[in-house]
């Protein structure tokens, strides 16, 4: 009938009978069957060969070496490496194991390098997501010689950045956990695991042994700079991690003199705590200069009993009683934003800073400082301090002030971050007192400026501050406004934080 359409299976049996359909779809077959077995035949030629080749090879007359399933061979090399490993599982170590499980440190640093690895003992401070990376590393290179010194528990949240800890491990101290995995890995080592916290009554104590190296992984920055000091002092080489806290890109990370870290509020508050105790220069430290920003993790960090630090600006809040959560009385409480890889980059930063110093590898010195005179600078601005002295006290003649060059140096880099509080123009800098003196000032005692009461300022600011508020005696507002009073009154509350140490 018209308007009716033919079945799909009409079509399909219509199409079957068709003689030419039946010979398209036999050459299909045929054609597809002649691929399979070409293929299977190319392969079995390339496996005749492989087998061929291998057995040309001169051996020791032992079994063949067998194929795995991508056609590689198990050298002889791979099968006794296989027997050590299965030794060293069942408690059977000698120097063989030990010397072919460190060959590839061994072809690096030559025989003399790794032999000074192995003589050498690293004693550890902090066992945590730096300090852990620390000690695997060094472990795997060849230092069997190690102490770990940490009084923490592993936690669930420490198991985002920590090296070797697992689920099994929370609960239970850091360095237990650590010394477990790590004797997994070499159990010939000798690992001593100091459940402690660092302090200096007990320092000639936990630093006996006159270790190779001191490795300072503590984010507690008291602990920190009595620990680097204590070194300092003894003559104990150490290597010393800054903040990894917040910091996310690893191109930004540096091995540098402490003297030349920057962008890290720990490295700065490390080395404002150790100018007061003498100590300039001279500590190696791992830091990054990676800058904060929009978007970008905060650290929140609560002193118990205190507040927040103005040195490292609180964000967000904690519980009124935070002293309560705590790990150890006065010890800081910290909400630390942290990305795994990056105290693992840290850890991994001071292992091999270790690894060339002890093997003589060589190795390019420190990057530079910036190319200026940062000592004459200082001088330049006590003597632009001393001047304005002199000149408020009517040019009395002889008038010294009571600071030093390290002063001036202190109150420019570490107080106001080397940049004028005004402006923050870095150049043409002098300090000058912020407070106007009392009464009839004329002699060099009377009402002295100490290292709280100076400010930086490009020295026309200085000068118009002295003219117009220290002479004149218009109130700081009026000549620079709120916020910088605000600035200026918070590097004073910082300074006074600090001062307790000097």
């Amino acid at each position: 009938m018209a308007g009716q359409t033919t079945p799909l299976t009409t079509l399909l049996a219509r199409a079957v009978s068709s003689p030419t359909t039946r010979t398209a779809a036999t050459a299909a077959v045929t054609a597809l069957a002649v691929i399979l077995v070409a293929a299977g035949i190319a392969r079995s030629k390339k496996q005749t060969k492989a087998r061929s080749l291998k057995k040309s090879i001169p051996g020791d007359g032992g079994e063949e070496n067998k194929l795995t399933r991508f056609g590689i061979a198990l050298s002889a090399a791979d099968e006794e490496s296989f027997r050590l490993a299965a030794r060293a599982r069942m408690g059977e170590y000698d120097e063989e194991i030990i010397l072919e499980q460190l060959s590839r440190t061994r072809l690096f640093l030559g025989d003399p390098g790794l032999h000074a690895l192995r003589t050498s003992s690293v004693t550890i401070v902090g066992c945590g997501g730096v300090g852990s990376w620390t000690a695997l590393m060094l472990l795997r290179s060849g230092i069997t010689h190690l102490r770990l010194i940490d009084f923490d528990q592993v936690t669930l949240s420490s198991l985002n950045r920590h090296a070797v800890a697992d689920l099994a491990d929370v609960g239970t101290p850091k360095v237990h956990a650590t010394r477990a995995h790590l004797l997994r890995i070499a159990p010939w080592a000798s690992i001593d695991a100091r459940v402690a916290l660092w302090t200096l009554a007990d320092a000639e104590h936990l630093l006996d042994g006159d270790p190779s190296y001191v490795v300072d992984a503590i984010d507690n920055i008291d602990t920190k700079v009595d620990l680097l000091a204590y070194c300092v002092g003894k003559g104990v080489r150490v290597v010393a991690s800054m903040g990894a806290g917040c910091k996310s890109d690893p191109t930004r990370i540096c091995i540098g003199d402490i003297a030349d870290s920057h962008e890290d509020p720990l490295s700065r508050s490390t080395r404002r705590r150790l100018k007061m105790k003498g100590i300039t220069h001279g500590i190696p430290t791992v830091y990054s200069t990676e800058k904060p920003g929009p978007g970008k993790a905060t650290l929140t960090n609560v002193i118990p009993g205190g507040g927040g630090s103005e040195e490292e600006a609180a964000v967000g809040a904690l519980p009124t009683n935070a002293s309560d959560y705590s790990i150890l009385p006065d010890f800081r409480i910290r909400i630390l934003p942290v990305l795994g890889t990056m105290p693992a980059l840290f850890g991994l930063c001071l292992a091999n800073h270790i690894l060339l110093s002890l093997s003589s590898y060589p190795s390019s010195p420190y990057p530079p400082p910036l190319p200026l005179n940062r000592h004459k600078l200082h001088a330049d601005l006590l003597s632009s301090l001393t001047g304005s002295e002199t000149r408020l006290r009517g040019n009395a003649p002889g008038i010294r002030v009571p600071l030093t060059e390290d002063d001036a140096g202190y109150i420019l880099e570490e107080v106001f971050r080397g940049k004028s509080v005004v402006s923050g123009f870095p150049t043409r800098l002098a300090l000058v007192r912020w407070e106007r003196m009392v009464g009839e000032v004329r002699a060099e005692g009377d009402q002295p400026v100490g290292v709280g009461g100076v400010v930086v300022m490009t020295k026309e600011e200085a000068k118009k501050h002295e003219r117009e508020v220290l002479v004149g005696g218009r109130d700081p507002v009026e000549v620079w406004g709120r916020e910088v009073v605000e600035r200026v009154e918070m590097r004073q509350r910082e300074e006074k934080l600090f001062s307790v140490y000097r």
